[in-house]
């Protein structure tokens, strides 16, 4: 049986999104190796990183943009605020509801660990890679960019 070209390109690029996602997960987990994270789970590195992205919060929003109960938001919260990582203040416009922000300390952290992982893959690209295959993972990069682009 011999397969057309339609055939092949689609197998072609099957192959290469099976690829592009199994090294686009390594590469995450190598990323997340070199900065310590402690012990936050999953949950509360997303918590955190919405704050950074969005501001200040409820937590009865953070909630809803996560996708989880409101009372399992509040123990996420208790344990970031326990942890020196967030903390809150009265909203001024509904003194009822409190926003939650990130501490200083918590900021810092966030910048320690993207420089860390900055760091280390940057080296392991200058240590790994030839000034030609920088190249090539520089016009990699350009078409990547290109498929996540709206």
């Amino acid at each position: 049986m011999t397969s057309t070209p339609d055939t092949t390109h689609d197998t072609r690029a099957t192959t290469l999104a099976q690829d592009i996602r199994g090294l686009a997960g390594r590469l995450k987990r190598r990323l997340r190796e070199q900065a310590d994270v402690g012990d936050l789970t999953p949950s509360q590195t997303a918590v955190l990183l919405r704050l950074e992205k969005d501001g200040q919060a409820t937590t009865s929003s953070l909630a809803r943009a996560e996708g989880i109960r409101p009372q399992s938001m509040g123990a996420i919260i208790a344990a970031l605020e326990s942890a020196g990582l967030v903390h809150g203040a009265p909203d001024p416009g509904d003194g009822r509801q409190t926003l939650l922000s990130l501490t200083e300390a918590c900021r810092r952290r966030i910048a320690e660990g993207r420089a860390a992982r900055q760091d280390w893959l940057a080296r392991t690209i200058e240590s790994r890679l030839s000034a030609p295959e920088q190249e090539q993972l520089a016009a990699a990069v350009v078409l990547l960019r290109r498929l996540v682009e709206d």
